[in-house]
C-alpha cells in the first residue's frame, strides 16, 4: 500500500505536508513511503508494523528526531545511510526488521556506528562508552547498492580520472569520517589541490589525508561531537598502551628464557 497525501492529511489533521510535524501509521500494511520526500519538517514518526523495506525518501526529513520502525521489512542495515543526513535524529526503534540478524551486540554497534547521535536505540538508551565502541568495533555501513546506481557515478569524472585524482583521495578519507559521524559529505571546492599520488606512497600518503581529514572535522563538532571523539581516542590509546605493554613482556620473557 503506498502512503498518499490525502492519508497523511488526514491522519495528521493538516492542511498541507509541510505543516505535519507528527505523524502515526501503526499497522497501515505500507509499502511505499516516498511522500515523505515531500515532508521536510517532520518531526516524530511513527512507522511500525508496516511492510517497509527502503528508507530512502526518509532522507529529506531532515527535522526528524524520533523514528519507529519496529517489525517491518527492512532487508540490511545498508538502508541506514539514508538516515544519516537527519542530525537531529535522537530516537530510533528498528527492532524485528530481518536487517537486526541474530547477533543482537553486533547489530547495536552498528547501528550506533552509522548513526552516532542516536540518544536511545529499540527503546535503551545509548551510552558514550557505547558509542565509543562502536566507533572502533562496530561493522562499517556501506550504501546500498540500488541507491549508488541512482547517483552520478564519480561525480560525473571518468574511472581512470577518478582513480588517480589525488583530490579525489583526499574526499574518500575526509567524507568517509563524516559519514561514520552522521555528518554531510564535504564537496570538491573545500578541498585545496594535492601532489600526484604518483610521487609518494599510497600507505603514506593515506595515513596522512586520514590524520588531515580528522582535523579538518574538528573544526565542525560541537561539543557533544566531541566528546565522543574524545571518549573513543582515549580507548584507542588505552587498546595501544595495552599492546605496546603486552609486547615488551612477551620480548623480555624470551630474553630471559635465552639467558637461561
Amino acid at each position: 500500500m503506498k502512503l498518499t497525501r490525502k492519508l497523511v492529511l488526514a491522519k495528521a489533521k493538516a492542511s498541507d505536508l509541510e505543516s505535519v510535524k507528527k505523524l502515526n501509521c501503526w499497522g497501515c500494511n505500507l509499502t511505499d513511503i516516498s511522500i515523505f520526500s515531500q515532508m521536510p519538517n517532520i518531526e516524530v514518526l511513527t512507522l511500525s508494523v508496516n511492510n517497509i523495506s527502503s528508507l530512502s525518501p526518509l532522507a529529506s526529513c531532515l527535522s526528524l528526531s524520533e523514528l519507529y520502525l519496529r517489525r517491518n521489512t527492512v532487508p540490511t542495515l545498508s538502508e541506514l545511510c539514508h538516515l544519516r543526513p537527519l542530525t537531529r535524529l535522537r530516537v530510533l526503534w528498528l527492532a524485528e526488521n530481518p536487517c537486526c540478524g541474530a547477533d543482537p551486540n553486533r547489530y547495536r554497534l552498528t547501528v550506533l556506528r552509522c548513526l552516532p547521535r542516536l540518544q536511545k536505540l529499540d527503546n535503551q538508551v545509548v551510552t558514550e562508552d557505547e558509542v565509543a565502541l562502536a566507533l572502533v568495533e562496530g561493522d562499517e555501513v556501506s550504501t546500498p547498492t540500488s541507491s549508488i546506481q541512482n547517483q552520478l557515478p564519480n561525480n560525473g569524472l571518468p574511472d581512470a580520472e577518478m582513480e588517480n585524482d589525488p583530490l579525489n583521495y583526499n574526499m574518500e578519507e575526509t567524507n568517509k569520517i563524516r559519514e561514520e559521524l552522521g555528518m554531510k559529505p564535504l564537496s570538491r571546492d573545500k578541498f585545496s589541490s594535492l601532489s600526484s599520488p604518483s610521487t609518494m606512497e599510497k600507505p603514506t600518503m593515506k595515513k596522512t589525508h586520514v590524520l588531515d581529514a580528522v582535523l579538518l572535522l574538528l573544526r565542525d563538532l560541537d561539543e557533544e561531537e566531541l566528546q565522543v571523539v574524545h571518549t573513543a581516542t582515549q580507548n584507542r590509546l588505552q587498546t595501544y598502551m595495552l599492546d605496546s605493554g603486552d609486547g615488551q613482556r612477551t620480548s623480555a620473557e624470551k630474553a630471559a628464557d635465552i639467558q637461561h
